[in-house]
């Protein structure tokens, strides 16, 4: 005999002790209310309205165009990583709640509706080049928030391994991996303001001019001094030269030659006695014209001797900064935090998991995952309280997002009651009022 479909199954070991199923009424993603709440605040409704084309018709429309959309980037802010779990997450409170009326007794979007809104409608060539848009203006909702005059801006590649037939997925010698090849950029606040798929074996700095550039121009029109960091696989005499051009200041990494050496035997000497137990560190700066430049620039040595190791650590750093070398060294160290973000990027969005067949597919993919970084991002720098405000994306998917919850539904109102965990009742009140100090959008 089974159990009655409706009934509440009972347990040998405690007589006192109940289990049901009750999946549309529980949650245990109740902290996503307080990232659509700041989405509100930044007016991505309107982002969507204005940057995407929906041409949808029929039964197709069942779903408003922003209640689709926010499905993918709340569930990789969630930890769902790819689509399968979408027919699961149907029926979840705080995904019905946060969409429009209409999906609120309903439910979202299944699997395969969302799988032909990223590979068909979204993959087509306005909302591909709308999404980027997108992404850009809702980054600029918070700029003017604590903004300062000088906009430092990152950029790196990274590795996104694929494991089937993708299109332009390519063996890269480097990563040792069958794999796409993505570039980002990121601001100094560690928000990812440009990103592009591209194929696993281009270079590193493939595609840095249609990716750097608009970013560029777009706040040299906004009156801000721009400065640039990157790594040695951006040492390019045409990046140096697009960057002089424009009046951006850089400081880049310069792979070592001979020639960078002979300039500083020097320093490359050991120092004489009973070696140190703290690395003893040298600078140097110096002109210097390899034989693709068009000009001599300054270059920024750096020597460390550590105790126990037999030859010194030695860096290169092209720059056109007017600091002393320690602190231009110093201010390229910080480009180490862009690997950070790419890492939060990676944990807690998957944005390296492209899993569709189709290149363009897997671009608004990543998009989606850009966008769900960013909105994590954003999250954490203008609502946080400050004793959280330095966790990770991961900790604050874990400890915040992961907030259990029952939804209980009265005649005029839906009650979700939250358990109290990591995120208190006064953490909850906390972000709100700081979310709603923050400055409306323009328009």
């Amino acid at each position: 005999m089974g159990e009655s479909q409706n009934q509440p199954f009972q347990l040998s070991f405690n007589r006192f002790l109940r289990v049901d199923f009750q999946g549309s009424r529980v949650t245990s993603d109740g902290g996503l209310l307080l990232v659509r709440e700041l989405d509100e605040r930044l007016g991505l409704t309107g982002l969507i309205q204005n940057h995407l084309v929906d041409s949808r018709a029929g039964r197709n429309t069942q779903f408003p165009l922003a209640d689709l959309f926010r499905q993918p980037p709340y569930s990789r802010l969630a930890g769902y990583e790819d689509l399968n779990d979408a027919t699961r997450l149907a029926r979840d409170p705080t995904l019905r709640l946060m969409g429009s009326e209409k999906v609120w007794e309903r439910g979202v979007a299944l699997t395969s509706t969302l799988h032909w809104f990223e590979t068909d409608l979204l993959a087509r060539e306005e909302n591909l080049t709308g999404l980027v848009r997108l992404n850009r203006e809702l980054v600029a909702r918070a700029e003017g928030v604590g903004s300062s005059q000088q906009v430092v801006l990152d950029m790196d590649s990274t590795e996104s391994p694929v494991y089937g037939e993708q299109e332009q997925s390519a063996y890269n010698g480097y990563f040792e991996s069958v794999c796409f090849h993505p570039l980002f950029l990121f601001s100094r606040q560690g928000d990812c303001l440009a990103a592009k798929l591209r194929p696993g074996n281009v270079h590193s700095a493939d595609g840095w001019e249609e990716v750097l550039v608009p970013e560029i121009e777009r706040q040299r029109q906004n009156g801000k001094e721009v400065v640039f960091r990157a790594d040695a696989a951006f040492g390019k005499p045409e990046i140096y030269e697009a960057l002089e051009e424009r009046g951006v200041k850089y400081a880049i990494r310069l792979p070592a030659n001979e020639n960078l050496e002979r300039e500083i035997e020097e320093l490359l000497t050991r120092p004489v006695g009973r070696p140190s137990q703290k690395p003893v560190v040298r600078y140097k700066g110096f002109l210097y014209q390899a034989a693709s430049w068009r000009t001599a620039r300054r270059v920024v040595a750096k020597v460390e001797f550590h105790a126990g190791e037999l030859f010194p650590r030695v860096g290169f750093i092209v720059t056109n900064l007017e600091l002393p070398s320690r602190a231009v060294v110093r201010f390229y160290n910080k480009r180490g935090t862009a690997e950070q973000w790419i890492k939060e990027g990676k944990l807690a969005v998957s944005w390296t998991r492209l899993s569709c067949h189709r290149f363009r597919g897997n671009e608004v993919r990543l998009w989606f995952s850009v966008i769900a970084y960013n909105l994590g991002n954003l999250w954490r720098r203008l609502a946080l309280p400050k004793k959280i405000g330095n966790w990770s994306l991961t900790s604050l998917q874990q400890r915040l997002v992961k907030t259990g919850g029952r939804l209980v539904k009265h005649a005029r109102y839906y009650w979700l009651l939250l358990a109290e965990g990591h995120l208190t009742r006064q953490r909850f009140g906390s972000m709100l009022r700081r979310i709603a100090a923050l400055p409306l959008p323009d328009g």
